[in-house]
C-alpha cells in the first residue's frame, strides 16, 4: 500500500473512531480515570483538570467531573471506565495503565456514544483519541540536551519509571534512539526506580558505586531529585544529568547551579484533554491531518524544555509556589479551537 493511500485509510479509521458530536447542550459530565496515585504529579493532574472544568462556566457551559483516582491494576482501571459507562457520562478521560488492554471497554464506550480520550500515555484503541505530549519526543528532547552537553561522547546511565508502563516504554525508546546517533556515547546500564524519588536516589547510589566513570545520567521526573541528591552527596558535580520540573527541584537547581536540562510533561495534560473533549462534545469538527503517533490517533500538545537558556525566567515564575508543584501548561479552549478544530460553520 502506498504511503498516501495508507494516510487516507488511517484518517478514515480515526474519523470513524470518534463518536458523533453530541446534540447541542450546555451541560456535560466527564469521568476522570487515574489508575495510579504514586506521585503528587498525578494529584496535580486531577486538580488542574477539575479546575479547567470549572473555568468553562465563564463560557456559559457547565462541566461536571467525576474523578476515580486510586492505585489499581489494569483490570481495576477497566472497572473504573465501566463505572463511568454505567453512569452515563458524556466523555471519559483516562490516564491508562496499559496501551492495549482497554480496547474492548473503549469499544463499549463508543457504542454508548461516549467520547474517550487518553492522556499522558497513548492507547491503541481506534475508539479513543489521545491528547497529551509525545512521550517519545519528550525523552528525545532531554536526551538530545544531554548528548550535546557531553559533546557527543561519554558513559551514560538511565533511571527509568515503572517497567511496562506505556509512557515509560515510549520514553526509553526515545532516549535510545537519540543516543544511537552518537557513536561516542555508551549506555552502561538502565534501571527502574518506579518514578519514586527515594528509589531514584538509591538507584543512583548503586550506579555510582558500580560505574565510577559515569559522565551523564538520563533520569525521569521525580526520580531526578533523588538522583541529584546522590550525585551531590558523592561530590560528583562533574556529571551532567537531566532534571525535574517540580518547584522544590528548581530551587535546588538554582542553589547548586546544576548542569541540567528537563523536558516538561505538564500535569495540565488532562486539563488540555478536557478542553478538547468539551469542544468536541459541543459539535466541533477536528481539522484534517492533526492525528499523529504510532496508533494514528494522537493530538500532541507542546513540550517545553528547561535548561540554562530559560532557567532563570522559569524559576522566577514558579519559585514562590509550593515545593511539590510541577511546572505546568494547559492548552486553553481558545488555543484548542485554533489549533485542533475547524472553524465554525
Amino acid at each position: 500500500m502506498s504511503n498516501s493511500l495508507f494516510a487516507v485509510c488511517l484518517s478514515v479509521v480515526v474519523a470513524t473512531a470518534i463518536p458523533s458530536p453530541a446534540s447541542a447542550k450546555d451541560t456535560f459530565t466527564i469521568g476522570l480515570s487515574n489508575g495510579w496515585v504514586g506521585s503528587e504529579w498525578r494529584t496535580q493532574m486531577i486538580d488542574e483538570a477539575e479546575q479547567a472544568a470549572k473555568e468553562w462556566a465563564k463560557r456559559g457551559v457547565t462541566v461536571k467531573t467525576i474523578a476515580q483516582s486510586s492505585n489499581v491494576d489494569v483490570p481495576g482501571q477497566i472497572a473504573q471506565v465501566r463505572n463511568f459507562i454505567n453512569q452515563g457520562v458524556d466523555a471519559i478521560i483516562v490516564n491508562p495503565n496499559s496501551p492495549t488492554a482497554f480496547d474492548p471497554i473503549f469499544a463499549q464506550a463508543k457504542a454508548k456514544g461516549i467520547l474517550v480520550i487518553s492522556t499522558d500515555a497513548e492507547v491503541s484503541s481506534h475508539d479513543a483519541i489521545y491528547v497529551g505530549i509525545d512521550q517519545k519526543g519528550w525523552a528525545m528532547q532531554s536526551a538530545e540536551w544531554l548528548a550535546k552537553t557531553l559533546k557527543g561522547k561519554g558513559n551514560v546511565v538511565a533511571i527509568n519509571g515503572v517497567a511496562g508502563h506505556p509512557a515509560n516504554q515510549m520514553r526509553v525508546a526515545g532516549y535510545r534512539e537519540v543516543f544511537a546517533k552518537y557513536p561516542g556515547i555508551k549506555i552502561l546500564n538502565e534501571v527502574n526506580a518506579n518514578w519514586d524519588e527515594a528509589q531514584g536516589q538509591q538507584a543512583m547510589q548503586n550506579l555510582l558505586a558500580t560505574y565510577p566513570q559515569i559522565n551523564g545520567v538520563w533520569v525521569q521526573d521525580g526520580m531526578a531529585a533523588g538522583a541529584w541528591r546522590a550525585l551531590t552527596d558523592a561530590k560528583r558535580m562533574d556529571i551532567a544529568a537531566t532534571g525535574e520540573i517540580r518547584v522544590d527541584f528548581l530551587n535546588t537547581w538554582n542553589e547548586k547551579k546544576y548542569s541540567s536540562g528537563a523536558s516538561v510533561n505538564p500535569p495540565g495534560c488532562m486539563a488540555s484533554a478536557l478542553n478538547v473533549a468539551v469542544l468536541r462534545l459541543q459539535g466541533r469538527e477536528f481539522k484534517d491531518g492533526i492525528f499523529k503517533g504510532q496508533y494514528g490517533n494522537a493530538i500532541y500538545i507542546p513540550i517545553p524544555l528547561i535548561d540554562s537558556a530559560n532557567f532563570e525566567s522559569t524559576y522566577q515564575q514558579w519559585k514562590d509556589k509550593q515545593g511539590y508543584i510541577s511546572v505546568s501548561t494547559i492548552v486553553t479552549p481558545e488555543q484548542a479551537e485554533q489549533q485542533y478544530f475547524k472553524a465554525k460553520k
